[in-house]
């Protein structure tokens, strides 16, 4: 093994760097989807996946830069084991790269499943699938590339000391452009349709503007991906375990954003959560209410009902015909636990839990 510096100590800082950000924005996503909301969807499933290959991936870059990952060639002929230090190295390089390719691909999928949650029209359900089917079919193309370059597949990394052949550099770079435009693409459009689904919304502008923001971050992803095409064409460098590793530095990049920007996007109702349990705040405010839900009324628009469903997926469709529970505070005993739940109409102090609902009648004919 080698000393972590020079290029191997950047590829390992960044790579725990966002190792460490990715996991967090998880664990709080699971946190928020299955215990604040209760709904634990199919794109928290994808993105904890996702997560998990992130997971291995890093673990390529961090063993792998111990191993050499960043070192030029003359340092590996400086050990009397040479060719095992280049074999272990090379190997790292290629699961690493063969899983990044598979956790991006993943993350994208859960991020465009989340935003169809916001989807009311055809022509969004038509885009975000469209985008889940060009990163799976690009993406499972440029996995099969990466993978299976080499015949027998360990000569990739045995190249020294075993006999077989490789695909020409040229072919894998051209795919590596088209995964790179593909990819640069698909996340534009999950970070601008949010834009799109948010704006008809009957919100103030600044809320508007708050929620598309949050939406989009989506897309941040794809800054890294810009950032690593011009470093592409170091495939083709003799000297390869050291001119890759910007390719290795803004892979890692690419793959902790685009999970963290995900995960990201759904713990709003954390916020929310922290501010219903703050009990200084109501203190030092006196008499107030606290709307814990509110659904007045019909909705204005469709596109409302739908972003009611992904910020509260706990209530369905029968909750959704003007259901308000509201907690009224005001100043009393210094201790909220002891606070009356119960208190006479006169009282002034003490917590006033009210729900009002909206009583309809079905009619005998619609259950036919």
């Amino acid at each position: 093994m080698f000393e972590l510096e020079g290029r191997s100590l950047s590829i390992f800082v960044v790579t725990l760097v966002f190792l460490i950000l990715s996991f967090i924005s998880v664990a709080l996503r699971c946190f928020v989807r299955l215990r604040l909301v209760k709904a634990f969807g199919w794109d928290d499933s994808l993105m904890v996946f996702a997560m998990a290959l992130n997971i291995l991936f890093a673990l390529c870059g961090l063993i792998g830069a111990r191993h050499g990952l960043g070192r030029k060639m003359e340092d590996f002929y400086q050990k009397p084991d040479y060719s095992s230090e280049i074999e272990t190295a090379l190997f790292w390089w290629w699961l690493g790269q063969t899983t990044y390719v598979i956790t991006c691909v993943v993350a994208k999928i859960s991020i465009a499943l989340a935003l169809l949650r916001l989807t009311v029209t055809r022509i969004h359900n038509i885009i975000l699938w469209g985008v889940i089917a060009v990163s799976i079919v690009v993406g499972l193309v440029f996995w099969f590339i990466l993978t299976l370059q080499c015949h027998p597949v360990d000569y990739f990394w045995h190249r020294l000391t075993s006999n077989g052949k490789c695909l020409d550099t040229d072919y894998i770079l051209d795919i590596a452009y088209l995964y790179s435009v593909t990819a640069t693409i698909c996340d534009l459009v999950l970070g601008l349709l949010p834009i799109v689904l948010i704006w008809p919304l009957h919100m103030n502008f600044r809320t508007k503007a708050a929620l598309a923001g949050i939406l989009s971050m989506g897309c941040v992803a794809s800054a890294a991906v810009i950032v690593r095409i011009p470093y592409l064409h170091y495939y083709k460098d003799p000297d390869f375990l050291y001119a890759t590793t910007q390719i290795s530095i803004w892979s890692n990049v690419e793959a902790g954003l685009g999970i963290t920007a995900g995960s990201l996007v759904t713990i709003r109702p954390l916020f929310r959560w922290f501010r219903g349990t703050g009990y200084e705040n109501s203190r030092t405010r006196g008499t107030g209410s606290m709307p814990l839900s509110s659904m007045n009324g019909p909705y204005n628009s469709r596109h409302d009902q739908a972003a009611n469903r992904y910020w509260r997926p706990d209530l369905g469709a029968q909750d959704s015909h003007g259901v308000v529970t509201t907690v009224q505070t005001s100043r009393g005993s210094p201790s909220s636990s002891q606070e009356d739940l119960n208190p006479k109409k006169s009282s002034v102090a003490g917590v006033n839990v009210q729900k009002t609902f909206l009583v309809t009648t079905d009619d005998p004919r619609d259950r036919m």
